[in-house]
């Protein structure tokens, strides 16, 4: 599988962004896919996470919980990040990554082995 992250941009402090991971080649609803962030100066930070096994878990990191949602779209071989209420911390560069094994679970000794370029996300007045 190849990803391609896409969606980035200049979004104001309260707003809402979309990012979309496109899978090609193959299909990502086996992996397990997550959004990963690094902003300057400061380490790779998974964001969220969505299990490929069948029951499709999520899991998110405290400080975007209740604001970030993760999603698949079967139809155009996405996962979807969905951004509420962003905060100026959200600045990073984003990042899309796909599991190692097929129905692979989120957790912390998952492994990623796929990676899609970077995103650009500035949240700004």
């Amino acid at each position: 599988v190849q990803l391609q992250a896409s969606g980035g941009g200049l979004v104001q402090p309260g707003g809402s962004l979309r990012l979309s991971c496109f899978g090609t080649e193959t299909t990502v609803d086996y992996y397990a896919i997550a959004w990963f962030r690094q902003a300057p100066g400061k380490e790779r930070e998974e964001v969220a996470c969505i299990s490929g096994s069948f029951e499709q878990s999520s899991k998110y990191a405290d400080s975007v919980k209740g604001r970030f949602t993760i999603s698949r779209d079967r139809v155009k071989n996405t996962v979807n990040l969905q951004m509420n209420s962003v905060k100026a911390e959200d600045t990073a560069v984003y990042y899309c990554a796909a599991s190692k094994s097929w129905y692979a679970v989120c957790g912390p000794k998952t492994g990623f082995g796929v990676w899609g370029q970077g995103t650009q996300v500035t949240v700004s007045s």
